[in-house]
């Protein structure tokens, strides 16, 4: 299965796997954020457009809410997010994704960068 990878500003990585598109945070927004603390996961999305909440997201340097690069439906959550927010500081992106969307615009992926910014 081929596999493309994509940042955005915000400091999000975006990994496109097949049709779904997982999201998570890269080493800019673990940097910009510093440890993770305590997350708030909005699960009750089907749902996300560009630039809504994904993630509420409390570090040792910000508390922000980290906003969705795409508009796609919601396949899953990182739901073990809840109970283990500092997964969100490991650089394996098995641990430190967020949500996983499918249906996006492929112009919106596209966009996105291809460096880490």
């Amino acid at each position: 299965m081929e596999q493309q990878m994509r940042y955005s500003e915000n400091g999000l990585w975006v990994l496109k796997e097949g049709e779904n598109y997982r999201v998570g945070l890269s080493e800019k927004g673990q940097d910009d954020i510093g440890e993770v603390m305590f997350v708030e996961l909005p699960n009750t999305l089907a749902e996300v457009k560009e630039e809504d909440v994904l993630l509420g997201v409390e570090g040792a340097k910000a508390v922000t809410e980290l906003l969705s690069p795409l508009t796609g439906i919601v396949v899953k959550f990182h739901t073990e997010l809840t109970d283990n927010p500092e997964k969100l500081n490991s650089t394996d992106k098995k641990d430190n994704w967020i949500l996983e969307v499918k249906d996006i615009e492929p112009a919106t992926f596209d966009k996105l960068s291809v460096e880490i910014w």
